[in-house]
């Protein structure tokens, strides 16, 4: 027995939940009998997905804010990074929005519970932007009210800088919380293949192998998305912003980028592209430096786009069509989120929740959506970092040409 379990843990986790994807396929079509037996595994996924939502919410985005207190990441590279990037993360969410309502992948999706339904009377506008302060934040984390919460989170990471260095012990508190919560998160997610395949084996079972077709098409809307935030985004700003030759500057980064698709993580891509920035490149240290780890820390381009095009698929799989107030609410919420994806596997998904709960998905149908997608996640994580290591050297280039941080023989 205890051979058995090293060797399942052995097993990169994205291949086990791709093998439960597989199981729950032929028990849904074999013995379709069989899934009510097992469907509570999937209720407790959907329970600990939850579980988590909220304080990974504050927690990262908290801690996020509290980690540009460093002193060297202050000034005007740190401003101009930080609005830069902002600036990045905003047209990313709104390409992937716009590519999911062309390409429509949700529509028609099967997700066995999650039935369409109504959202109820909607708020005016003035509610929703007066209901972003909250009166009683406690009752908003046990609501759940996340634009209260992400609003708060914001609030509070701002409070603990002001406070210097009497709120450097909250800061490593918050830091340290983070740490802990992702490891709980590591725990967690080991059930994943188990509530994958509960729940994989019940949408088939209802629905059959129909139920596959909408995530080719969520694949093609996150490949178009990269190549979309590619090419509108990044390259104007090298080329008429940190002027340099586009083709010369995409061969000098392709090592960074092939790093970011075989990791699928803008931390393990760091290394290689501090090298690059400073050899390659020939970027001063003092801004490659800065703004390279800030970047890995916020410059998520891809999970940006990724939470934009995911919350209309959300939203089309569940019946729901949105107006231009939810549209919005979806850009700020999927922007904020992005910023505040934590460094684990598939975070963006657990985002997702924040996103949609929002604009009124229930928790229930949400935590479906991130169980039907999860299985497939990696390959899509894999392909969306590639859009945000190419937005973090984009982004150390613009800076260091308006810092003059760029060595004489390297400008075009």
């Amino acid at each position: 027995m205890t051979g058995f379990l090293r060797g399942w843990f052995a097993v990169p986790l994205w291949q086990r939940v791709l093998g439960a994807m597989v199981v729950g396929v032929l028990l849904g079509l074999l013995w379709p009998a069989a899934t009510g037996a097992i469907a509570f595994i999937g209720e407790l996924f959907v329970r600990v997905i939850r579980m988590l939502v909220v304080p990974i919410v504050f927690i990262s985005i908290a801690s996020g804010v509290t980690a540009l207190a460093d002193p060297r990441k202050l000034g005007s590279v740190g401003a101009r990074t930080v609005g830069l990037f902002a600036a990045t993360t905003f047209c990313a969410v709104s390409i992937g929005m716009i590519v999911g309502l062309m390409l429509e992948p949700g529509q028609g999706a099967a997700l066995g519970s999650a039935v369409p339904h109504a959202l109820g009377e909607a708020k005016s506008l003035h509610d929703q932007l007066i209901g972003i302060v909250p009166v009683n934040i406690v009752q908003a984390l046990v609501e759940g009210d996340m634009l209260a919460i992400i609003f708060f989170s914001i609030l509070f990471g701002f409070g603990v800088i002001l406070a210097g260095e009497a709120g450097r012990p909250m800061a490593d508190l918050l830091q340290s919380a983070g740490q802990v919560l992702f490891q709980l998160v590591r725990i967690a997610m080991e059930i994943t293949p188990f509530g994958v395949l509960a729940l994989i084996a019940k949408a088939v079972a209802d629905n059959g192998v129909a139920v596959f077709a909408n995530i080719g098409w969520l694949a093609v809307g996150v490949a178009a998305g990269v190549v979309l935030q590619i090419l509108l985004v990044h390259l104007p700003l090298i080329a008429f912003v940190a002027k340099r030759p586009v083709l010369r500057f995409y061969r000098t980064i392709v090592d960074a980028l092939a790093v970011a698709f075989s990791t699928a993580s803008s931390a393990a891509t760091l290394p290689v592209a501090l090298r690059i920035a400073l050899e390659d490149l020939r970027i001063a240290p003092g801004v490659a430096k800065t703004v390279l780890p800030i970047g890995a820390s916020i410059g998520k381009d891809g999970t940006a786009m990724y939470v934009g095009l995911l919350s209309i698929f959300a939203l089309q799989a569940v019946g729901v069509e949105p107006d231009l107030s939810m549209l919005a609410i979806v850009l700020l919420t999927g922007a904020l989120a992005a910023f505040g994806t934590a460094p684990i596997p598939s975070a963006s998904l657990f985002m997702l929740a924040a996103v949609l709960s929002a604009v009124g998905v229930s928790a229930e149908q949400t935590a479906l959506v991130v169980g039907f997608v999860l299985p497939f996640d990696r390959l899509l994580d894999m392909t969306r970092t590639v859009a945000s290591a190419s937005a973090n050297l984009t982004v150390t280039s613009v800076v260091a040409r308006w810092e003059n941080a760029v060595e004489p023989e390297d400008k075009a």
